[in-house]
């Protein structure tokens, strides 16, 4: 059912400002926003009725689709009885979060959607604290209500409190409700009362979210939120107009971020029509448009007229809290698969990703083939490997760790806020689990029959390969969360790993022999007929030491034959390895090696002899 009233599309128009609406959509991971955005673009004709349309539209990166996440910022537009609505889908995990703080400059309301059952997350509450402080008018949208176990109710009291708990003021507490399901596309301000489209959810956007509050008449002014990019047109500034108009070919001043001023030229104007670019000659203050003809432009800039260069200062974007180490990869396997194996395309390839990944941090250090890279946590880290791996690189990373802050003469590390939702019955298991990382325990609470949630207070060194453990302990029950909750005093005592490695004896190919006399030692994290190396860990112990094993080792033919000699041998099939659960693995002496097909572990030192005579001089000291 399509709700506009007349098709209208806006290409560069002298649209009014009072016709224009600039929402950013805001939900924890897998709430449903995603979802919603393509029921509003449904039910407002941006698709034909015969269409093929793939679900979740707006994740058109391969790895959101794999994943199911949203992980880039992406604009779209849609109008609504003459008025357009600029929408910003925005990812839902913590990790990603630099991407929601830059986008909130462009928006001037905000739908808050939380899931019907889950309530409040910590990324809702981490968002809508910086939204407040910006003065966003928020809609609470409360979706999925058509879900087993839905609890509208609660959750609008559990967000009523949130907001006075952030301290909102009258008029952002004076704040519409609207009850949806999004996969149905359907939305009501009655959770009793189901309706047949979005009408209500429209109507509450026109209604309640404010006009662009924006000087018209000024001098123009744009702040760049985001970068976008086209193989014909270049790098591409999107942003809010802030002040004034601008028309093609028009010259311009950028400010840069360090205050230094540049002269330009703006080449080409496009303004969001629906899921397209479309090119216009004009535009002005209010609309979200993306500028083309500075090639060298970077978020966090501002355009502006030629003749009054006044910078915007930028929204804070807050500090990494993990870094690894990116380097040349040392394996004797290296460059089979990789198209780009060196340090000079790995170098520029991390300060490219600098460009448009405003949270991520890139530094030099002693030696040119050894990268350190910060980022927000694991899974910032780990988007950014897959993503270089897909396109060719070949690397090796190490460890993630902690980065440390001296305040007030004191050594301090990032804690994290920890929520884990689990069934009653893992509840013991999950805080003896997280008690021996040196969590401690905040509240627990009942959400709903035979489930409880738990918070902890926990370091981000603790976290480190905690999820997975998580997860195997709740028998993949549980939904675990975090909030970056600041710095405080280093903790001691923190346990590693508890257990060790299996290392590969010897270069070659594992055999069925080798590997079934091996799978007594510990999990394997191979099959049969992988290729190996020396130093290669081929697998998790049972002991908490490293066990060096012949995954290579071959049956010795002889004439002789007893009964049973020649049964099939019983191979356990190996634990499936992801890029997350490589990098929860390796402890400090290790590295994963990466590329396009492999992902492996290896010891930093490769030679079975000379990593004992390291461990024999270090017991010495």
């Amino acid at each position: 059912m399509i709700l506009y009233a007349r098709n209208m599309t806006v290409r560069g128009t002298n649209m009014e400002k009072e016709n224009i609406r600039n929402i950013a959509i805001i939900a924890h991971v897998d709430h449903g926003k995603t979802t919603l955005v393509d029921a509003l673009l449904h039910q407002t004709g941006t698709f034909r009725s015969n269409e093929q349309v793939e679900e979740r539209v707006m994740d058109s990166n391969d790895l959101e689709k794999e994943r199911g996440i949203t992980i880039l910022a992406k604009n779209t537009s849609l109008v609504y009885k003459g008025v357009k609505v600029n929408i910003v889908d925005t990812p839902g995990h913590a990790d990603f979060g630099g991407e929601v703080e830059r986008s909130l400059s462009m928006v001037d309301g905000i739908i808050l959607l939380v899931d019907a059952y889950e309530g409040c997350m910590p990324q809702t509450r981490t968002v809508l604290k910086k939204a407040l402080a910006l003065g966003l008018a928020p809609v609470i949208v409360v979706n999925k209500i058509d879900r087993p176990m839905a609890r509208p109710k609660e959750v609008t009291d559990e967000m009523y409190d949130l907001l006075i708990d952030l301290g909102a003021t009258e008029e952002q507490l004076d704040l519409p409700v609207i009850y949806a399901s999004g996969r149905d596309g359907w939305a009501t301000t009655d959770y009793n009362v189901k309706t047949e489209d979005l009408t209500c959810l429209f109507e509450v956007i026109v209604n309640n979210i404010p006009a662009p509050d924006v000087d018209r008449d000024g001098p123009f002014q744009m702040m760049v939120s985001n970068i976008d990019f086209n193989e014909y047109t270049g790098r591409m500034a999107v942003g809010k107009i802030l002040r004034g108009s601008i028309h093609e070919k028009s010259p311009v001043s950028i400010v840069r971020r360090d205050g230094k001023v540049e002269k330009s030229k703006i080449v080409g104007i496009y303004t969001f029509d629906k899921l397209k670019k479309s090119a216009t000659t004009f535009a002005e203050a209010g609309d979200i448009v993306c500028l083309t003809g500075m090639a060298d432009i970077e978020i966090g800039d501002t355009v502006c007229d030629v003749e009054t260069p006044e910078g915007l200062p930028f929204v804070e974007i807050e500090d990494p809290v993990l870094s690894m180490f990116f380097s040349v990869s040392t394996s004797p396997f290296a460059g089979q698969d990789g198209t780009y194996v060196t340090s000079r395309h790995i170098r520029e390839r991390l300060y490219r990703e600098l460009e448009s990944n405003i949270s991520l941090r890139v530094e030099d250090t002693d030696t040119t083939d050894t990268l350190k890279v910060s980022g927000r946590g694991e899974l910032h880290l780990s988007v950014l490997i897959e993503n270089m791996r897909r396109q060719g690189y070949e690397f090796q990373v190490s460890r993630p760790t902690v980065i440390t802050k001296e305040i007030n003469g004191e050594l301090c590390e990032p804690y994290e806020h920890l929520y884990i939702d689990c069934p009653d019955e893992f509840s013991g298991t999950v805080i003896d689990l997280v008690s021996r990382r040196k969590g401690e325990l905040l509240q627990m609470a009942p959400t709903a029959s035979g489930y409880s949630r738990l918070e902890f207070s926990i370091t981000s060194r603790g976290m480190i390969g905690c999820r997975a453990e998580l997860l195997t302990a709740a028998k993949g029950n549980a939904v675990v969360n975090t909030e970056f909750d600041g710095y405080y005093p280093m903790k001691a005592g923190l346990a590693a790993r508890s257990r060790g490695s299996l290392i590969a004896w010897e270069d070659g190919v594992s055999t069925s022999y080798g590997m079934y006399n091996a799978q007594d030692r510990g999990t394997m994290f191979i099959g049969v007929q992988t290729p190996v190396y020396e130093g290669m860990i081929v697998g998790e112990s049972n002991d908490s030491k490293d066990l060096t094993v012949n995954v290579c080792k071959k049956k010795h033919l002889t004439a002789i034959r007893s009964t049973g000699a020649d049964e099939a041998l019983r191979i356990t099939p190996p634990r499936q390895m992801s890029l997350e659960k490589c990098m929860e693995f390796i402890a400090d002496d290790e590295l994963l090696e990466v590329t396009p097909k492999n992902l492996r572990l290896r010891k930093k030192v490769l030679n079975t002899e000379m990593r004992a005579k390291i461990r024999a001089k270090e017991k010495l000291n």
